[in-house]
């Protein structure tokens, strides 16, 4: 009598019947990648702060961590999600930085791999709005200009309204079809899927929270200067 062994899965993401199609195994372990990803971020840390400083030499340390917080949010919406969008039939065979990148990210999230369409419409959302946006708002920071906080609340918004989506339906799959996304080792989950989106939950809230303030403070300063004018006429 023949024994048929149990077929081992052709990838190594959950859940494990998941098609992938064309995947290839990355090149790159995982250290390398998390140092190209950490070592990009710090060289746009590092221009933004050159081109800031060259601008507005007295900036404040808080205007200045808003502008590499958006510029940071800027290429990372347009160049490495916009990559997601433009390549997703095809992210399980992709080879190059922006590739490995995400199908590492993707143990924590199978669904960038499969062609699910709520997160590519979030990701092409986020790549065509946000992505322009946040540098347009990082330019209008860094230059002081009236604008940015009506900017700002715009896109921090927009990505706190993506990013609750985000976590909301890979949720509601998992507690209501006890379908996981996610291997089983906790550090993907807890590093990947929920730190690293963390992000946009926590900064998005204190700028749009700062936003709202600020709207609200130059509303009541041209209403008190309205009821000035009128009593003296």
């Amino acid at each position: 009598m023949t024994v048929t062994k149990p077929s081992t899965p052709v990838h190594p993401y959950y859940p494990i019947e998941a098609e992938i199609v064309g995947y290839l195994a990355n090149e790159w372990d995982t250290l390398t990648l998390l140092f190209a990803f950490a070592g990009g971020c710090t060289a746009i840390f590092s221009v933004t702060y050159m081109i800031v400083k060259r601008l507005r030499p007295n900036v404040s340390y808080s205007d200045l961590a808003t502008v590499m917080w958006f510029v940071l949010c800027g290429f990372i919406h347009f160049f490495f999600e916009g990559y997601f969008a433009f390549n997703f039939k095809r992210m399980g065979g992709m080879q190059d930085l922006f590739g490995q990148l995400w199908k590492e990210y993707s143990l924590s999230d199978s669904r960038y791999l499969t062609q699910d369409a709520f997160v590519l419409c979030m990701e092409t959302i986020t790549a065509v709005c946000w992505g322009p946006l946040s540098f347009l708002t990082a330019a209008l920071i860094a230059t002081d200009h009236p604008l940015r906080y009506p900017f700002q609340g715009i896109v921090s918004l927009g990505q706190l309204y993506g990013d609750v989506l985000y976590y909301a339906t890979c949720m509601f799959d998992h507690w209501l079809y006890n379908l996981s996304y996610s291997r089983p080792e906790g550090y993907y989950f807890w590093c990947y899927f929920v730190l690293m989106n963390a992000f946009w939950i926590v900064f998005p809230f204190v700028l749009l929270w700062n936003s709202v303030r600020a709207t609200g403070r130059a509303f009541s300063a041209l209403e008190k200067v309205d009821k000035t004018l009128k009593k003296k006429q």
